[in-house]
């Protein structure tokens, strides 16, 4: 069990239609964005805002004037998804996969209003 006291200034954004828990100082791998290593991101759909001690701040559905600053790191791919097809006695097998392209990023700062 994680405890709240652990965190120290966290955020949840949305990218890409997904949510993703950021906290200042960390990485997080978000689906492909555009972009080289050492571009500067600034991602301004922020759901919720939440520092040490205070009560969070929640979006209806999003906070104005917030913001999370971050930082390309790199681009990754995941592990190899396979995909098999096989129906039995009739000589059918298919074999196909892919790999999810990711890029990895670093949180530099959550800025609020």
């Amino acid at each position: 069990m994680i405890k709240k006291t652990q965190f120290a200034m966290y955020a949840i954004i949305e990218v890409a239609g997904k949510q993703f828990w950021v906290q200042e100082g960390k990485y997080v791998y978000l689906p492909f964005l555009g972009g080289t290593e050492g571009d500067s991101l600034s991602f301004s759909k922020v759901l919720l805002i939440s520092s040490q001690g205070n009560t969070p701040k929640i979006g209806k559905p999003v906070l104005e004037k917030a913001e999370v600053k971050a930082k390309i790191l790199g681009h990754v791919k995941a592990d190899k998804e396979v995909v098999f097809k096989k129906k039995r006695r009739k000589g059918y097998k298919l074999l196909k996969g892919h790999r999810q392209q990711y890029t990895k990023v670093a949180i530099d700062s959550i800025h609020t209003a």
